[in-house]
């Protein structure tokens, strides 16, 4: 049923462009790591040549932002293309629970796939709590013809886990690191399975660098002179046990000669968790570099991460962005170079970046725009357009973990309060100058600063009210 809705739609949509002129598109995305947490990023320790590497032959993204701070809400957008409160996914989604990434929802996957693509999706999936199950839309329903996914991490932990699931079938017990197995199939995929005929899109989503961290031995052991103490050798040596993953993915593409025929997007779901949040998290030592705030916080911490693309032959080497560049835009600009016509029946936040490959400005028309109901800082909401950004706080609850039943997680209530709280307190920054967030500029007198922030602040209530009420409720939420 899933698939027969989603293939209603995307009968409509027109292939504009031939397979021959059609890159590959590789999606690599970590789980909680942190802005600062790359060697090419400036981390003073921890090693990533292979992402280095991938840095010097393209685009390193100084400006790149997940489409949330939590990493439910952080995939969707990206896989869909808009704002995740669009497709109410609030929050990220406890095993077995009732909310999920809808069939109505049109995905990237689902747009190549029709267009002519073969697909697949290998690592941590986290937009459904019924995961492997006919009573909510998997992988296969959003347009991967091949997923080898987990519901939310490797479990029982992600060194020998047991619980990934490959096309429906329960795989069973696994040797090594999960960043190793997910890259184990994805380059199987890639060089056994894919049909060869058509171009590929190929979403690699590890479970590392978030808890519980478990690292090969040998790496935490390199480590352990220059960290504080165990628990952070194992975290870094997490980072760069991703990086040698990372490396055998572009290898195996090298090896195919694929590499110029191929756009490999980098990037995290969200900024780094924090140290001992919770029990389990004090393997935690993740870096927001200098910004303001860690996963779940609206300032720059919690939504600004890594980001590199590359496309050898097609985007310059050795290059800098200070272009914001968002998760947000995976689908207009994947569907504009594949030549395939974006959903015309929705709104969509994303804007593509494709002109950036190429050195030109993009034009956004939707700012970016951020709403976490759970955030951990008291403002809920941001807005950045150019170098400004504005934080908004509202009248609702500090719905933060542990509170009372209104905050646990997306049930009815919590919802209720989503769609009827008001913004009504401001923050203002000029990034460009100020990209700590410690200047606040909201009650400044200067007439030009005034006049910005007037703007920005009524075109967040706008964009606020406009995503408020396109937000779905989940009354079997509870």
């Amino acid at each position: 049923m899933f698939r027969s809705i989603c293939c209603l739609f995307l009968l409509c949509l027109p292939v504009t462009a031939s397979a021959a002129e059609r890159p590959n598109f590789v999606v690599i995305l970590c789980d909680d790591l942190g802005y600062g947490d790359l060697g090419c990023f400036g981390h003073p320790h921890i090693k990533t040549p292979n992402l280095d590497r991938l840095a010097k032959q393209g685009v390193r993204l100084t400006d790149c932002y997940a489409a949330a701070p939590v990493c439910s809400s952080s995939r969707a957008g990206l896989l869909c293309g808009r704002t995740p409160n669009r497709a109410g996914i609030y929050d990220w989604i406890p095993a077995g629970h009732p909310v999920h990434l809808r069939a109505s929802e049109v995905t990237v996957a689902a747009l190549l796939k029709h267009g002519g693509y073969d697909t697949a999706h290998v690592g941590k999936w986290h937009c459904n709590g019924k995961f492997n199950s006919p009573e909510q839309p998997q992988p296969g329903d959003h347009g991967f013809a091949h997923w080898f996914s987990t519901q939310n991490n490797a479990a029982p932990r992600h060194q020998n886990p047991n619980n990934f699931v490959r096309n429906g079938e329960k795989v069973g017990p696994l040797n090594g690191f999960s960043c190793q197995l997910v890259a184990d199939e994805g380059i199987r995929w890639m060089t056994s399975l894919r049909d060869r005929e058509k171009p590929f899109f190929l979403f690699v989503c590890f479970h590392e660098p978030h808890e519980p961290v478990e690292s090969p031995a040998e790496l935490v052991e390199k480590y352990l002179g220059v960290s504080e103490n165990r628990d952070e050798a194992q975290y870094f040596a997490n980072v760069e046990n991703i990086d040698r993953a990372v490396g055998r993915i572009v290898q195996s593409l090298d090896e195919q000669k694929l590499l110029d025929k191929t756009l490999i997007y980098f990037s995290s779901d969200n900024g780094p968790e924090t140290l001992m949040r919770y029990p389990n998290a004090n393997r935690s030592w993740g870096s927001p570099g200098h910004f303001r705030g860690m996963k779940l916080h609206i300032y720059e911490g919690g939504i600004r991460v890594p980001g590199i693309i590359s496309w050898p032959g097609t985007v310059a080497a050795g290059q800098e962005s200070h272009v914001p560049v968002c998760g947000l835009d995976i689908l207009p600009t994947f569907c504009e170079l594949a030549g395939v016509t974006p959903p015309t029946d929705r709104a969509l936040d994303g804007t593509s970046f494709a002109p950036l490959l190429h050195g030109d400005p993009i034009e956004r028309k939707t700012p970016l725009f951020w709403h976490y109901y759970r955030a951990l800082t008291s403002p809920k909401v941001a807005l950045r357009e150019g170098d400004w950004k504005i934080v908004a706080h509202w009248d609702g609850p500090n719905m933060i973990e542990g509170a009372d039943s209104v905050g646990r997680n997306v049930n009815a209530r919590s919802v209720e309060v989503v769609k009827t709280a008001k913004l009504v307190r401001f923050e203002m920054y000029n990034l460009r100058d100020d990209p700590e967030e410690a200047n606040n500029l909201a009650e400044t007198n200067d007439p030009a600063t005034r006049a910005r922030f007037e703007h920005l602040k009524a075109v967040t209530v706008r964009q606020y009210t406009i995503v408020q009420e396109n937000s779905p409720r989940w009354p079997d939420a509870e």
